[in-house]
């Protein structure tokens, strides 16, 4: 049998565990597959003391990043995450002539033509299939099973934190704040979960589908994103009695050469496919004009759903290492500019969700109305359930609009919240059917 890859590993939380357990456990299997064994050979920690459930022989560990460019090693797997430390550590290893396979999506979003560059540079590889959707292999889909088609949509439910908390919310009534904390205590959430309920997650992998995808390098900021961390359960009941779920989205759309993308929580009509993914799943749905509407359903994070990813990227580079250094050298080019053109708000176009406390007064829905109507916006539906008869009593309503363009609803909304007659700012989401 060839010579083993030599497999170096940089960070060893969960997934890091969980690919050392991979490669332990199912090595004469990965060896038949791949032509040759997979050999773990260091690993780089903060804490050797750490307990690992036995997965890493105590031997192989270092707390020295710069044992992974002095040590023989083919390939180093980064699963530390963050974009310090990692990055200089990231591009020291590729300067060493190591591959790299990593599941950093942040990394990527930001650094990716910087790392690229370097790969280039010293003829790696990348491979980062884990770093969007976890054990989904979303980024094989996009860059060799959709080949032979033009891109025109990407819709996805790519964080499995928001997930989780929207399903709770939706399934058993539970407000947002109970949701979180339980979400903390069984570990589907970080002790601080601001980049997964912000949507700046979702962004981060948004931008790289969308490279992949579109050719194109979206920086973060041109992201629009919206979290879940405002989201009322009072909005999750009135969705559903509309016929609807709420789920967090990341979209991107392609009209002549022009790119739409936003994060934000999308209401979805219950049967449609993306609105029953619960839990902490993950789906990605792609539309190509050669296959249309295609989806692709999966564990989007956790130990070995995201391990299974990066050994298969493993795979890939012992069976196939030219193949890998090709697809590199066309990622994330450097010296063109590759950020998108963005299409208007005055040509994006959507049925919105629209939520006010009203006082309940003679007249207040014909105000209401008007606005709306002066900006164009035609309703579609409205509920209104009784008061209390109280002189003080308020009243909430909910109103669903025809399509309309974005810029004309935002500025009906900002006419409402500037008039002052509504209790609170108005609440509103986009509707997809």
């Amino acid at each position: 049998m060839a010579q083993a890859l030599r497999i170096g590993l940089l960070g060893c939380g969960t997934v890091g565990t969980g690919v050392a357990r991979i490669l332990s456990e199912k090595a004469q299997q990965l060896a038949r597959i791949a032509g040759r064994p997979l050999e773990l050979c260091r690993v780089v920690v903060r804490d050797p003391s750490k307990s690992r459930d036995g997965a890493v022989p105590q031997h192989l560990l270092s707390t020295d990043p710069g044992t992974l460019c002095n040590d023989p090693l083919d390939v180093v797997v980064e699963v530390a995450g963050g974009t310090g430390a990692v990055r200089d550590a990231v591009l020291k290893c590729l300067g060493a002539g190591r591959d790299l396979v990593t599941a950093n999506k942040a990394l990527l979003a930001e650094y990716g033509p910087e790392i690229f560059e370097k790969a280039r540079k010293h003829g790696r590889a990348i491979g980062f299939e884990a770093a969007v959707a976890g054990g989904i292999p979303i980024i094989r889909v996009i860059t060799e099973g959709m080949v032979a088609n033009r891109i025109t949509a990407i819709q996805g439910i790519l964080n499995g934190t928001s997930n989780y908390i929207l399903s709770k919310m939706t399934d058993e009534g539970l407000n947002y704040a109970d949701v979180l904390a339980e979400a903390q205590k069984l570990g589907y959430a970080e002790a601080d979960p601001t980049l997964d309920v912000d949507g700046t997650d979702a962004a981060h992998k948004l931008s790289i589908l969308a490279h992949l995808a579109f050719g194109v390098q979206p920086p973060l900021e041109s992201i629009p994103r919206r979290g879940i961390d405002g989201i009322d359960a009072v909005d999750i009941r009135f969705a559903s009695e509309l016929g609807y779920t709420i789920r967090l989205l990341a979209e991107s759309w392609n009209r002549e050469g022009k790119l739409a993308m936003h994060v934000s929580p999308v209401l979805l009509r219950k049967q449609a496919p993306l609105a029953q993914v619960r839990g902490a799943y993950n789906a990605v749905a792609l539309v190509g004009d050669a296959v249309e509407d295609t989806l692709y359903y999966g564990k989007g994070a956790g130990m070995l759903p995201t391990a299974s990813s990066i050994v298969a990227d493993l795979v890939d580079l012992a069976v196939s290492r030219e193949r890998m250094v090709h697809r590199t050298g066309l990622l994330w080019p450097v010296g063109v500019s590759k950020e998108p053109a963005i299409l208007p708000d005055t040509d994006l176009k959507s049925r919105f969700y629209l939520r006010l406390l009203l006082p309940d007064r003679p007249g207040i829905m014909a105000e209401v109305a008007g606005i709306l109507a002066t900006h164009r916006i035609s309703i579609a539906s409205v509920i209104q359930h009784e008061s209390t008869g109280s002189p003080d009593s308020r009243v909430q309503m909910v109103i669903m609009t025809h399509e309309a363009p974005t810029s004309d609803f935002r500025m009906a909304v900002e006419e409402i919240n500037r008039r002052g007659f509504a209790v609170l700012p108005v609440t509103h989401y986009p509707v997809a059917d």
